[in-house]
């Protein structure tokens, strides 16, 4: 097993591409905290894990509550060795009916979340001083502009920026920081994003998401569980020589 007695910490993993990840860490020997605004979610998701998972609330918006939730691993298991940066939310509008109040939501969830549970896992790792890896979720989006939804690309595209920089930053502690970028991928999110295509481009409720299927070179959108090899990699001893790399997992939408 990849994982075996690592202590890791799944932002927004009581769903999708989150769950996908605990679940897989958990077959590779690791403990799981599933982290989620969500709480009655995150405990659904853990409940298939006995022991080797526990709920966690958590805002990634409140720095408050991204320390308490550190310090509960913590003094659950000793330590972190895994941080999955996976929480995020979506919104899309043409670029003049954007929203000051959906601007500022997207960023406090996709960037500043994910950047303040970064650094407080990080500080930990120091302290602990044997390394760790840390994932964030980036996304196809956060590789080019899309005329609806600027704000939610341009908040991937600082993931992947700020995956870098922390990267190259950290990885003197031994601290690797690494992405993934999904490209289309079948979760319950979607269902909100074909509503708000069909809303914007004047289209019949799910037929945007047959089309972004239908476009994929793979032949079909992606499912989480595709993305939860690519979470072991990053994770395990494996990718120790790879730094700062954000990994497209899209059945070939992106090639970089």
């Amino acid at each position: 097993m990849k994982l075996n007695d690592k202590a890791a910490i799944i932002t927004g993993g009581a769903r999708g591409i989150g769950a996908a990840i605990a679940d897989r860490y958990v077959a590779e020997g690791a403990r799981v905290a599933i982290a989620d605004i969500s709480y009655a979610e995150a405990e659904k998701t853990a409940a298939r894990h006995g022991d080797k998972a526990f709920p966690l609330a958590l805002d990634v918006t409140k720095t408050a509550s991204i320390g308490a939730a550190v310090e509960s691993v913590v003094s659950r298991w000793g330590g972190v060795d895994i941080l999955v940066n996976n929480a995020a939310i979506f919104d899309m509008a043409p670029i003049v009916e954007v929203a000051e109040q959906s601007f500022d939501r997207v960023f406090a969830v996709n960037v500043k979340g994910l950047f303040f549970t970064l650094q407080a896992v990080a500080k930990r790792m120091i302290a602990q001083g044997r390394g760790g890896k840390i994932i964030n979720m980036a996304s196809q989006a956060g590789r080019r502009g899309e005329a609806l939804v600027a704000v939610y690309c341009a908040s991937k595209a600082a993931v992947i920026s700020l995956t870098q920089s922390a990267g190259l930053d950290l990885i003197k502690h031994k601290i690797n920081v690494n992405g993934i970028s999904p490209g289309v991928v079948d979760t319950p999110m979607w269902e909100e994003v074909d509503a708000l295509f069909a809303k914007y481009e004047h289209r019949p409720l799910g037929e945007k998401k047959r089309l972004v299927g239908e476009a994929v070179p793979f032949g079909r959108m992606g499912l989480p569980e595709d993305h939860a090899g690519a979470a072991v990699f990053l994770a395990s001893s494996d990718s120790d020589y790879v730094v700062a790399q954000t990994l497209n997992v899209d059945g070939g939408n992106w090639m970089s």
